[in-house]
């Protein structure tokens, strides 16, 4: 199996740059990929100072520069992948393509909307899955913008599932994984079975899929952890020697660790079940019954993380909804 240190051989590095979100499992990676006359950036990490002074510094050590840089190809809309491309952008001083899946596009735009903003905007659905009005002003109040992470871009071009990128000593294959964000895409290179993960595995955490907050703030179709799954199986289908993640360092057990998590959400749909059968509950009345605290944005995560599970539940016929209203129920079925 290819260790990561081959991976030079092949014209790719990793950069690992520094993030303040302890949740996400370790720093976050930007990967350079040597294109013919030119490199491509795989997810430039997050506009913050230290940030992008690391990825200077790693870039440098390559022994290329931002000049260089042709593409910048966006995994998903997330600011610890997306906040510094607008600053490559102009170290790089020409219009160059920049990249990302249709369903994440308006979350890097710069007519997207802040969480403050967004989650005031949902205020109404939040307060149907059980989350007290206080708490939601309260969350909304201590996320800062986005400003603090990163730009937003004025415009990017779309990613397309079953696009290729021809390197100079490999080949990147696009492949939408919607689960974490709607818009989600890992790179894969068929001849070496390098898999480009982005947030969808990671060897040491969940990536935990958001719920997906609309800015009309109605409820979104899209079930974050439902789609995780269908797009774990797809992956589960390639074959993969080294997994090259969006957090902390390069594995190779990549059926380990899809193993793994099936086995993480199983033991936390158990509990949501046994919490259930007690009677029916908000999806927020779940989450204070599995974790002991939350403010801010660890409110969001923990939401998403029973919500998607109830909806897997849902899905398997485990679990069923009472829309009341004033608020949404889930029962044992």
């Amino acid at each position: 199996m290819m260790q990561e240190h081959e991976l030079r051989d092949l014209g790719i590095f990793r950069i690992p740059l520094p993030i303040p979100f302890r949740q996400a499992g370790g720093p976050v990676n930007a990967y350079v990929i040597e294109e013919e006359g030119g490199l491509l950036l795989f997810d430039p990490g997050l506009g913050t100072a230290p940030s992008q002074a690391a990825l200077a510094e790693g870039l440098e050590q390559t022994g290329h520069g931002f000049k260089e840089v042709t593409r910048i190809i966006l995994s998903h809309g997330h600011l610890d992948h997306f906040g510094a491309a607008a600053w490559v952008a102009e170290k790089i001083g020409r219009e160059i393509p920049i990249s990302i899946h249709g369903a994440d596009a308006d979350k890097v735009l710069q007519s997207g909307t802040d969480w403050p903003p967004l989650i005031n905007r949902n205020a109404g659905y939040l307060k149907r899955l059980g989350v007290p009005l206080p708490t939601i002003e309260e969350t909304a109040t201590s996320i800062g913008t986005n400003a603090a992470f990163g730009r937003r871009l004025a415009h990017v071009t779309p990613l397309v599932p079953g696009d290729r990128f021809h390197c100079r000593h490999a080949t990147l294959e696009v492949h939408h994984m919607p689960g974490h964000t709607p818009g989600l895409c890992c790179l894969y290179e068929r001849n070496h079975r390098l898999l480009f993960s982005a947030d969808h595995v990671l060897e040491r955490v969940s990536p935990n899929p958001l719920i997906d907050l609309r800015p009309n703030g109605e409820p979104s179709s899209f079930k974050p952890l439902v789609s995780y799954f269908e797009s774990l199986e797809r992956v589960r289908s390639l074959a993969v020697d080294l997994v090259l993640p969006g957090h902390a360092t390069p594995f190779n057990a990549c059926i380990d660790v899809i193993d793994s998590l099936h086995d993480f959400y199983r033991r936390r749909q158990a509990k949501i079940i046994e919490i259930l059968e007690r009677g029916p509950r908000t999806a927020y009345e779940v989450m204070r019954e599995l974790f002991l605290s939350s403010d801010g944005f660890e409110l969001i995560l923990m939401i998403s993380e029973i919500l998607g599970n109830i909806e897997v539940l849902e899905k398997r016929g485990e679990v069923v909804r009472e829309e009341e209203d004033e608020f949404i129920l889930f029962r044992t079925a």
